[in-house]
C-alpha cells in the first residue's frame, strides 16, 4: 500500500490486493444473506450488517434490502441511520456515516476508483468519505471518494458529488453544486 496526496493506492498482485479481494468475498457472502431478507427481518438485517462492518449498530438502524458492498471493515455507522433499497457502499478508503443520516434508494457511496494513466489502471485508488450528522442523501445520488457531506445538508436526487458539501445546504446536479442554504 502506498499513500500519495491522501490517496490510498493498492497495486495489483500484492498482499494488500489479496486482502482486498478476500474482504470483497467476505462482504459479498454477507450481503447475499442480507439480500434474502425482507423489511420484516429488520433485526436479522441489523445483525448481519453489524457482522459486515465489525461493529454493533444501534436498534434504530434500518436497512431495506437489497444492499451491496465490497467491504465493510472500513465503514463506521452512527445511531438512527436509515439506508433505503439498492444502495452500494465501496469502503476501501473509509466511509463514516454519522447519526441521524438518511440514505435514499439507489445511492452509491464509492471511495475507490482507478488511475487515469493506462499503465497504472489496474491499481485501485481510494479516498475517504464522511457523511456528517443529520444529512439526507436523496435517491440515485453518487458520492465520490474524498468528499465530506456537511451536517444538516441535503444532496438532491441524481446528484454526483465530487467536492465537499458545506453544512446546511441543498446541493444538486452533475457535478453537484450548492443550490441554496437550508435554514435550521
Amino acid at each position: 500500500m502506498s499513500h500519495q496526496d491522501g490517496v490510498r493506492i493498492v497495486n495489483r498482485r500484492t498482499p494488500e490486493s489479496a486482502a482486498m479481494v478476500a474482504e470483497t468475498k467476505r462482504a459479498m457472502a454477507i450481503t447475499a444473506k442480507i439480500n434474502r431478507l425482507t423489511f420484516d427481518d429488520a433485526d436479522e438485517v441489523r445483525a448481519l450488517f453489524s457482522e459486515l462492518i465489525g461493529k454493533q449498530v444501534d436498534d434504530r438502524f434500518l436497512l431495506i434490502p437489497p444492499f451491496y458492498a465490497t467491504g465493510g471493515n472500513e465503514t463506521q455507522v452512527g445511531r438512527n441511520v436509515f439506508i433505503n433499497q439498492n444502495c452500494t457502499l465501496y469502503d476501501l478508503g473509509g466511509i463514516t456515516i454519522a447519526d441521524d443520516v438518511m440514505i435514499g434508494p439507489n445511492v452509491s457511496i464509492i471511495t475507490s476508483g482507478h488511475p487515469l494513466d493506462p499503465s497504472q489502471r489496474r491499481s485501485v485508488t481510494a479516498k475517504p468519505i464522511v457523511i456528517e450528522r443529520n444529512v439526507w442523501i436523496a435517491a440515485g445520488a453518487t458520492i465520490i471518494g474524498g468528499v465530506t457531506v456537511g451536517e444538516n445538508s441535503v444532496v438532491a436526487a441524481g446528484s454526483v458529488v465530487t467536492k465537499d458539501v458545506p453544512p446546511n445546504t441543498l446541493t444538486g446536479g452533475n457535478p453537484a453544486r450548492v443550490i441554496r442554504t437550508i435554514s435550521a
